[in-house]
């Protein structure tokens, strides 16, 4: 029999998911209040702004955002009907297709930031000194939370910002 979570490894999982929720779901008011979508925009709108030429194949974007293929179509969709994206067929796989991020998804994703890094600041950065910021990070690391380069931390105009 495999062994279980020791009652310190379980107080540590229920205490990360409770803190995941309460931070995400008050930044997602703290963007609405300012008249924003949802943060999955802003984070789709990052990851093909950080792609070669701006744009991705729709499955890349599922999996650097790590949500539901359904509610990656349904996010393209409605970031295609905003303007803020556009659908391209691929040359060479005529099946295929790219989602490109449009001037005005640019326009946005970096309005956005203004908001979303005042409620990272709120939330994360006045709570935590950069020293416990790095500890933190080295944790989650080890937990298998690290990221590569593509998701290099939080710049300052949001550009390289999760």
């Amino acid at each position: 029999m495999k062994r279980k979570p020791s009652t310190e490894a379980t107080a540590a999982w229920i205490r990360l998911m409770r803190v995941q929720r309460r931070v995400l779901d008050t930044v997602e008011q703290e963007l609405k209040k300012a008249g924003f979508p949802p943060l999955a925009w802003y984070d789709a709108l990052l990851e093909l702004s950080r792609a070669p030429s701006g744009e991705m194949r729709p499955v890349e974007l599922e999996k650097q955002m790590l949500i539901p293929q359904y509610s990656t179509s349904r996010l393209i969709d409605r970031l295609v009907d905003e303007g803020l994206a556009a659908r391209r067929e691929c040359k060479i796989d005529k099946r295929g297709q790219f989602v490109e991020i449009t001037e005005s998804g640019r326009e946005l994703q970096k309005k956005m930031w203004g908001a979303y890094s005042a409620a990272i600041e709120k939330h994360v950065g006045s709570k935590l000194s950069d020293a416990d910021a790095v500890k933190l990070c080295g944790l989650l690391d080890r937990l298998g939370c690290s990221c590569d380069e593509s998701h290099a931390p939080v710049a300052r105009d949001g550009v390289a910002a999760r």
